[in-house]
């Protein structure tokens, strides 16, 4: 019995070192860019927003996020299924639903690109549920052919496409989802340098569902690992996008968004809602 205990303390602390491991690299590391407090927003920069992978657990907050928008006038979401929330988006009117089966081929969204300012791109999956050719088909192929799709049908600003690709995130990486994201990353922002377009790539930690979704050990997590800036609301995380692409003259193409970064942009999304 005494080896159990001891065997259970053991476990419990060496979690406590790497969350405080944790806690303290984000605090060392992360938050590489300087908001600026004076930007100027363009109010019409998220027009008409296009979701994608909005049942999973992060695309669902950034399209609640897009849905509690004022600003957001339109909402397009591309899918291959419904969810509780899409429902009564395109029952309110604010959200039209686009059931795709290929998503590489977005010619039957000729007629709604055009309109586009900003794309929330959530789609994606753990490397651990797919083999190699099907993360990269996922994470590469589907982005890059919606990007290309997108610049076909127009090229002039205001338009900025967010990609979640995840911290570790590394065009050098070791392993094999690491250095494909950081390809998708590159590949979309070459093709956006001779355009109005603005690529931005989020390299978030921890993202925590929304409230309909989270569960107690999501919240436990989320305390403990906020003192690194290592944890983000997934409607957090959208409320970041929506501020960055309204911030038309203020982050480049190319921008990689580290966790730190994305709280700082929701925290002024927040205030600039509070002053709507």
């Amino acid at each position: 019995m005494k080896i159990f205990f001891k065997a259970i303390f053991a476990l419990f602390l060496l979690l406590a070192l790497a969350i405080v491991s944790l806690n303290v690299w984000g605090r060392l590391t992360l938050g590489t860019l300087a908001i600026d407090t004076d930007a100027q927003r363009d109010n019409d920069a998220n027009r008409v927003v296009l979701i994608s992978g909005a049942t999973g657990s992060v695309g669902d907050g950034l399209l609640k996020a897009a849905i509690q928008d004022p600003e957001v006038v339109q909402i397009h979401v591309i899918s291959r299924r419904s969810s509780p929330r899409i429902d009564a988006g395109v029952e309110s009117g604010k959200v039209e639903l686009h059931l795709l089966e290929d998503f590489t081929d977005y010619s039957s969204l000729s007629a709604v690109l055009p309109d586009v300012n900003t794309v929330l791109w959530g789609l994606g999956t753990s490397s651990l549920n797919v083999d190699d050719e099907t993360f990269t088909w996922i994470h590469v192929d589907f982005p890059v052919a919606f990007v290309k799709a997108w610049l076909d049908t127009r090229t002039e600003g205001p338009m900025s496409f967010h990609y979640i690709t995840g911290m570790g995130t590394d065009p050098d990486g070791s392993r094999h989802w690491e250095r494909e994201k950081g390809r998708a990353e590159l590949e979309v922002a070459e093709m956006a340098a001779a355009t109005d377009m603005r690529s931005f790539a989020y390299r978030s930690a921890m993202v925590r569902r929304t409230s309909e979704r989270a569960t107690s050990a999501e919240y436990v997590m989320e305390t403990l690992l906020k003192p690194g800036f290592m944890v983000i609301t997934a409607v957090d995380l959208g409320g970041a996008m929506l501020e960055i692409a309204a911030r038309t003259d203020e982050l480049p193409n190319g921008t990689i968004i580290d966790n730190a970064d994305s709280i700082v942009y929701a925290q002024a999304y927040k205030e600039h809602a509070a002053q709507r």
